[in-house]
């Protein structure tokens, strides 16, 4: 039999009570193992956190925070889910641009949460439903016109890049080579329009190829 995954997973939050909250669920969740807690970037960096972890992340904190924050625990090596009171357009899209896998607002409830991570874990992106109806929204207006038609393996290489992956990871992942990922994004942006990560984060939720 096969023994249940754990899921390594810190946290980064500077309000106190919300902090005791979060780790309250995440402890009670039988394939989360809770690992660093603290208010800062700076503290949790000391600290023992397996790369690779899933760390919830505010954005707005003491020292370094938003898409800086983000973008600094990602070079950890750690995979972010930003949990956060500021939920609109320029935060969330910021912060995916960063690398974020995943944005929440904090009237988010546990069940979505732990739901969340578990996708993270599995390295895919998760937006709640409510900040991607946002996103596609916005996406919609700026591009309205003819329907985009992707290829299944632009599909692919659009849906690994808007989750956080980096062009040699895509390669590695589909077994092509990294000039043929960046032939494939050539293409993508030929018919999208978009130049940056925050656009094709919106292309790929509104398309449905992040969940």
């Amino acid at each position: 039999m096969t023994a249940a995954r754990s899921i390594h997973v810190g946290v980064i939050e500077d309000h106190p009570l919300y902090r005791y909250a979060l780790t309250r669920v995440l402890t009670e969740a039988p394939d989360i193992r809770l690992g660093a807690v603290a208010d800062s970037v700076a503290r949790f960096a000391v600290q023992d956190q397996p790369a690779g972890s899933v760390v919830v992340l505010d954005l707005k904190l003491r020292g370094v925070q938003d898409a800086a924050a983000v973008l600094e625990v990602g070079q950890m090596g750690h995979k972010v889910l930003v949990v956060s009171a500021h939920a609109e357009q320029p935060e969330v899209l910021g912060a995916m641009q960063a690398g974020a896998k995943g944005f929440l607002s904090k009237d988010v409830d546990g069940d979505e949460l732990l739901r969340a991570i578990r996708t993270i874990a599995d390295d895919n992106a998760y937006v709640s439903p409510t900040l991607a109806g946002m996103i596609i929204q916005d996406s919609e207006e700026r591009h309205a016109g003819p329907k985009i038609v992707l290829s299944e393996r632009e599909k692919q290489v659009l849906r690994l890049v808007a989750a956080g992956e980096r062009d040699v990871d895509v390669a590695e992942i589909l077994n092509i080579s990294v000039r043929t990922v960046r032939s494939y994004l050539d293409r993508i942006r030929d018919k999208t329009g978009e130049r940056r990560r925050a656009g094709f984060v919106r292309v790929a939720i509104r398309e449905g190829l992040l969940r």
